[in-house]
């Protein structure tokens, strides 16, 4: 029998939080049927210290952008999931949601060296921000945009690229698709009804995954894809596409293409 076959008061759940696959809405969700006191403090990896625990004891709900070296030390019972997504879409949407986020700051703020990413979002053209810009700009495009999901899963960190940079594609998805085996289950933005039927069954209410909205980007089209497809031109769109293939065959790997 496993957790998710009887209502639980006691079970960890650890949600995986991978950026712009929904997450917002799931973390919502979580929180709204759980108890104040049950979720951990620390909800991106930056938080925690070099010396720190990114899942601290004590806590029913870990729930964030975090590593996940340390899922092996949460207690049993525990249910552990992540969400995937199409990775083109992934990418363009996150693309939309950091150029609309950059368009709330004035130019004081976008000076500011911390908002390096957001200032070149607002005043390059999609290429540029892409593919220019200096070495340690690219490890952070790669690091958010180039097969996310199978380095997260290969590596156990949310930025993991500078780890997994020598290794060949079938090399990342063969680590990827290993440490898949640690997680309970891995869903997509697709199935996410069978997310709230899980939970439904653990926690022993259901939740509003798929119709709740939160952190959503904006809306460009029904799909966001082709939007930026528009602006990078043929030629530079194929080379971002290339920053989705593996992901795109880890989905197929793990039957949820």
């Amino acid at each position: 029998m496993t957790v998710l076959d009887q209502t639980s008061d006691t079970a960890r759940i650890v949600f995986l939080h991978i950026p712009k696959t929904a997450g917002q809405s799931v973390h919502s969700e979580l929180t709204r049927l759980l108890p104040d006191d049950c979720l951990s403090p620390v909800r991106v990896h930056t938080q925690a210290k070099a010396d720190e625990a990114q899942m601290p004891e004590g806590y029913r709900l870990y729930s964030g952008h975090l590593d996940w070296d340390e899922l092996d030390t949460v207690p049993s019972p525990r249910f552990a999931f992540t969400v995937l997504r199409d990775p083109l879409e992934r990418i363009a949407s996150f693309y939309f949601y950091l150029r609309a986020q950059a368009e709330t700051l004035s130019p004081e703020e976008l000076a500011l060296p911390q908002r390096t990413g957001m200032r070149l979002i607002s005043t390059q053209t999609a290429e540029e921000y892409f593919f220019g810009g200096n070495k340690s700009w690219q490890v952070f495009i790669r690091d958010h945009y180039d097969n996310v999901q199978t380095t997260y899963l290969a590596t156990r960190r949310i930025r993991g690229w500078g780890q997994v940079k020598n290794l060949s594609p079938d090399e990342l998805l063969e680590k990827a698709l290993k440490n898949a085996k640690n997680i309970d289950r891995i869903y997509t933005t697709t199935t996410l009804k069978e997310l709230e039927t899980d939970l439904e069954n653990l926690l022993g209410t259901r939740p509003n995954i798929v119709k709740t909205r939160v952190n959503a980007g904006p809306q460009t089209s029904g799909k966001r894809w082709p939007e930026l497809a528009k602006l990078l031109g043929p030629s530079a769109s194929e080379r971002l596409a290339a920053y989705g293939e593996t992901d795109r065959r880890l989905l197929q790997k793990l039957g949820q293409g």
